[in-house]
């Protein structure tokens, strides 16, 4: 892979998770009781629910955080990538099919990442590697 491609890829992957984080932060008590609300059906306990849907947030805005800065990147990748799967068990869960195939997509980028951290160019993780 080139080393442009792969940072059009992990910026893309980045900005989404940084969006993500930025936009659901400012309102996250709103964020967690609707989430908590989505699930009221499901299996999960509510004591589980609560401290995931207000930790959510916060873990997508540093993911995308370390990607767009291309920091921690493989790990990040990896993060996300564990992330994305807890997601899609949950939106399995709740039948949520429309909401699969995003989470898809964002697996599979997490895994370009991840899979082709060699060609990753310009990040601060090549400026510690040049000593």
């Amino acid at each position: 892979m080139k080393s442009i491609s792969y940072v059009f890829i992990r910026l893309g992957i980045g900005i989404s998770m940084l969006g993500h984080g930025l936009v659901r932060i400012p309102k996250l008590m709103a964020f967690s009781e609707g989430m908590v609300d989505n699930f009221k059906d499901s299996i999960l306990p509510e004591f589980l629910l609560i401290p995931f849907s207000l930790a959510l947030p916060f873990i997508e805005f540093f993911i995308g955080l370390f990607l767009v800065l291309g920091w921690q990147t493989k790990t990040a990748a990896f993060g996300g990538g564990v992330l994305m799967l807890v997601l899609i068990g949950g939106t399995t869960l709740i039948e949520n099919w429309a909401g699969l195939p995003t989470q898809m997509i964002h697996l599979l980028f997490f895994v370009l990442v991840y899979e082709f951290n060699n060609a990753n160019g310009w990040a601060l993780d090549r400026s510690q590697e040049i000593k």
